[in-house]
């Protein structure tokens, strides 16, 4: 198989280099700069791209952020690829602060009075019984069992809802903080290396007409 993995990982690494990538998150984040500074379009859209996965990142959607991304960057006109890569502006080293400021700012924007550290050290816990919620409800469909709800309640209630609403300002100022320090040094990066191109290019033209005019004088002797 030509894409088939040489090192075969087992699921305790794969989930390991989720949290903490082969290479450190430095290296991670310089691959994800790399890819999207050669990205094959303009400074603009890759930068409206960005914008639309760095929003996303902010957002509860949890397990959908490509797919947000993607639908929110096709609507600005946004580079897919590029709102995809800006997905990784969420990861385990910005979750917790990502995760505070939505909830805190979303409690501020509904009149909610929760405390967001008492909901921040208890979202495991919440995770845990909305998602208990979620399989007992399946296998409910099968067995015939009452579904039950308060789990998935409080989640909504306390986290979902609230997060939803307060993602909006950090992650939209967010993302037009990135979309307006990408902008130039895409564009700058795209101008030096189309520099290059073109150097490159005239120093090949150069040379075939050196060694046509050595031919030619080749040939005249």
């Amino acid at each position: 198989m030509v894409f088939k993995r040489r090192d075969r990982r087992n699921w305790l690494r794969a989930i390991w280099e989720v949290i903490y990538p082969k290479g450190g998150w430095t290296r991670a984040f310089h691959y994800v700069k790399h890819r999207v500074r050669r990205l094959p379009d303009s400074p603009e859209r890759i930068a409206r791209g960005i914008f639309a996965g760095v929003f996303t990142s902010f957002t509860p959607f949890f397990g959908l952020h490509f797919v947000v991304s993607v639908l929110l960057a096709r609507i600005i006109n946004g580079n897919l690829f590029a709102s995809i890569l800006a997905t990784f502006f969420g990861n385990p080293l910005t979750f917790v602060p990502i995760a505070y400021s939505s909830l805190k700012t979303g409690y501020w924007l509904t009149g909610m009075n929760v405390d967001a550290d008492r909901v921040r050290h208890g979202l495991g816990e919440m995770f845990y019984s909305a998602s208990h919620d979620l399989w007992f409800n399946f296998k409910a469909l099968f067995n015939n069992k009452t579904p039950e709800w308060a789990g998935l309640i409080e989640f909504y209630n306390d986290v979902f809802y609230p997060y939803m609403i307060g993602s909006l300002i950090p992650g939209v100022l967010s993302g037009l903080v990135c979309y307006y320090l990408s902008v130039p040094v895409i564009r700058a990066y795209q101008k030096r290396r189309n520099k290059g191109v073109l150097k490159a290019r005239l120093a090949r033209l150069k040379e075939k007409a050196a060694e046509k005019s050595a031919k030619k004088a080749a040939e005249k002797s």
